[in-house]
């Protein structure tokens, strides 16, 4: 069975991230993460490649199915 997920709003997406990022981080730190990113033209394409690369396949997709399920998606 396939289920689609549909992405988030925006402005949605924006606070949880940032909300993970000041519980995880905290305000100072979650904020220069944000400049960092920002300032050193962050290539998120190439980071995702090698950060998945070493992901198990097999777990992401549970998690992905664990998620989904879990709110209803």
């Amino acid at each position: 069975m396939i289920t689609e997920i549909t992405p988030p709003a925006t402005i949605e997406l924006l606070n949880r991230g940032m909300e993970c990022l000041i519980r995880e981080m905290g305000i100072v730190e979650a904020e220069y993460f944000i400049a960092a990113v920002q300032r050193e033209r962050f290539d998120y394409t190439k980071w995702q490649r090698e950060h998945f690369d070493k992901a198990d396949l097999r777990a992401f997709v549970d998690k992905a199915s664990s998620f989904a399920e879990e709110n209803g998606k």
